[in-house]
Formats: structure tokens, sequence, C-alpha cells
């Protein structure tokens, strides 16, 4: 797995836990639900830092904790 994967896995664990869409998401993080789909979609591979920010801002969290989950522990390495 790699680092776009497992955020855009985040996201969409932490809208089941919270039952949100991913609209309602976009729209108490002041994002454009399209960045979010777009942040999703698998055929993209660039993840903004800063709209992962405004992404936790919404859901009440930091970036410390957004980022400690397990799937962020095995990532692959992304130097070749």
């Amino acid at each position: 797995m790699q680092v776009k994967d497992a955020v855009a896995g985040r996201i969409r664990g932490l809208c089941r836990e919270r039952g949100i869409k991913v609209n309602e998401l976009a729209n108490i993080s002041g994002v454009t639900p399209s960045t979010v789909y777009s942040l999703l979609d698998p055929k993209r591979r660039d993840v903004s830092v800063i709209t992962v920010k405004k992404l936790c801002d919404g859901l009440g969290m930091t970036l410390g904790e957004f980022f400690s989950a397990a799937e962020f522990d095995a990532l692959e390495q992304e130097i070749v």
C-alpha cells in the first residue's frame, strides 16, 4: 500500500465511523466536494497535506491523530 491509498482509506473509514458522507465532510471542512473526491480517486497519486489538515479540522482531530493509524505503519518505502 502507498501513502495515497492509506490516506484515502483513512478518510473513508473516518466517514463511516462518524456516519457522515464525503460531501458532508467537505462542507464541514471548508473544501469543495470535488477536492475530497479527487483525493479519494485511486487514479490520482498526489495528496495535499493542507487538504488533509482541513479535513482533520472538520473532523475535530489533529494530523497526529489522523496519521496514528495502523495503515500508516506498514507503508511501502517510497524511495526506490
